[in-house]
């Protein structure tokens, strides 16, 4: 399947290494005219990218011993061969390259500008076993844009596992069911469970203390994405990640995807005893990567290209979940003293936003370098693109693509800026 100019664009950059001003410089047009070329086509001040910057893309791509941009059924099902997705481990480089390649062109679908019903008639069924919004609904949204329907189950009590159904037979049954699962379950271990037992896709969405590969997958895409608009490669970057890095199984996943990269620096900053866990330590210095441990927030944010915060974890804390953790409080006097203008502030979401919360403040909102919300969006297109690959209908979906016909705001949130290109 061809694809869209920006996701062109977008994939040259990436595979090619460059920054926009680079890659402007390379296809000898202004930084504005690709700007224009970026915007969604059907926003107020697109442009139309001439016939001849294509070639001339193909043609840079060629010299580099890359092909031409395009989603053709990929040679190994799903993720790494398998169509279950339950590790980040499962992807190498080109792999993650593909995804990326992917979810650009869920983006159209994703942000309402077109719809698709590539998967029109199957059937997802969502078990969250533990609680969630974001997760849940994102998936569910992700896969209802894509035409399909999504049977939802939500906590323990609800399921047969109450009853003492074993894993394996839950899975067994539902699989006749659905076209697809997607579980979250607080047991670490247990999506795997699920997936041994299934030949539909299982797709993890957050085992325990485990993994959570789907937001790291939405936590990378968005990391590009907002790079490429601010000069920046991902190789070569300063990661800081801060707040419970023990129980947080988001930056477990995180960690472990971007040590696919190259030459990265890690600052790592968490309250005792959050510490991030040995062996993702050892993983990320043994891909050649630089790992620093910070005494305080404010020593891991110095100078770091992107921020990554998180919710201290206390529903797995046991007996400690009633410590204060006074010492991590990310707030508007602490970014504006130590984070760089050009950095980028993420979080997995929820934050605590109660008086006095060890976490990311609720009071930044406004703040250019906050990207919380930018990240979430892109949740569906990613989560779009899991499903079509684990389904492997990648490649079709923008054979049944019409235009919306219902309102879509030009901004989600009330307090939105208008988006920049690209954003």
């Amino acid at each position: 399947m061809s694809l869209n100019q920006q996701s062109i664009l977008r994939d040259a950059m990436r595979r090619l290494n460059l920054t926009r001003d680079e890659f402007s410089a390379r296809i000898e047009v202004k930084r504005r005219t690709l700007d224009s070329w970026l915007v969604p086509s059907a926003s107020a001040g697109a442009r139309t990218m001439p016939g001849a910057t294509r070639l001339l893309i193909e043609h840079l791509l060629k010299e580099a011993g890359l092909a031409a941009a395009s989603i053709e059924p990929a040679e190994k099902p799903g993720f790494g061969g398998s169509r279950h997705l339950l590790s980040v481990d499962q992807f190498d480089r080109a792999g993650l390259e593909r995804f990326v390649r992917v979810a650009d062109v869920m983006q159209p679908f994703a942000t309402r500008q077109e719809t698709t019903r590539v998967l029109e008639g199957a059937v997802l069924s969502n078990l969250f076993f533990e609680a969630s919004t974001r997760t849940r609904l994102s998936f569910g949204a992700a896969f209802a844009r894509l035409g399909g329907t999504v049977l939802d189950t939500t906590g323990m009590t609800f399921s047969s596992m109450a009853k003492g159904e074993s894993v394996y037979d839950t899975s067994r049954v539902i699989a006749g069911y659905a076209d697809a699962i997607v579980v979250r379950h607080p047991d670490e271990g247990s999506v795997a469970q699920f997936a041994a037992a299934s030949n539909v896709p299982v797709l993890n969405a957050g085992d325990g203390a485990g993994e959570h590969p789907s937001q790291a997958l939405l936590d990378i895409y968005t990391i590009q994405r907002e790079f490429s608009f601010l000069g920046k490669r991902i190789d070569g970057s300063r990661i800081a990640m801060l707040g419970d890095l023990r129980y947080g199984r988001t930056v477990h996943s995180l960690a472990r995807l971007l040590s696919l990269y190259n030459d990265l620096t890690f600052t790592l900053y968490a309250p005792h005893p959050l510490e991030m866990p040995e062996h993702i330590v050892e993983l990320v210095r043994a891909k050649g990567h630089t790992v620093e441990i910070c005494r305080t927030p404010a020593d891991a944010m110095a100078g770091a290209d992107a921020v990554y915060a998180t919710r201290i974890q206390r529903e797995r804390m046991g007996d400690a979940a009633g410590a204060a953790f006074n010492e991590y409080r990310i707030d508007q006097a602490m970014i504006d003293r130590h984070l760089p203008s050009d950095a980028l502030l993420m979080h997995p979401l929820p934050r605590d936003s109660r008086d006095g919360a060890a976490d990311l403040s609720s009071e930044i909102v406004s703040d250019p370098r906050l990207a919380i919300f930018r990240q979430a969006d892109n949740g569906v297109a990613v989560r779009m693109a899991i499903f079509t690959e684990a389904l492997g209908v990648s490649h079709l979906v923008a054979r049944s693509a019409t235009p919306v016909p219902w309102f879509v705001p030009a901004t989600y949130g009330a307090d939105d800026a208008t988006l920049l290109p690209d954003h």
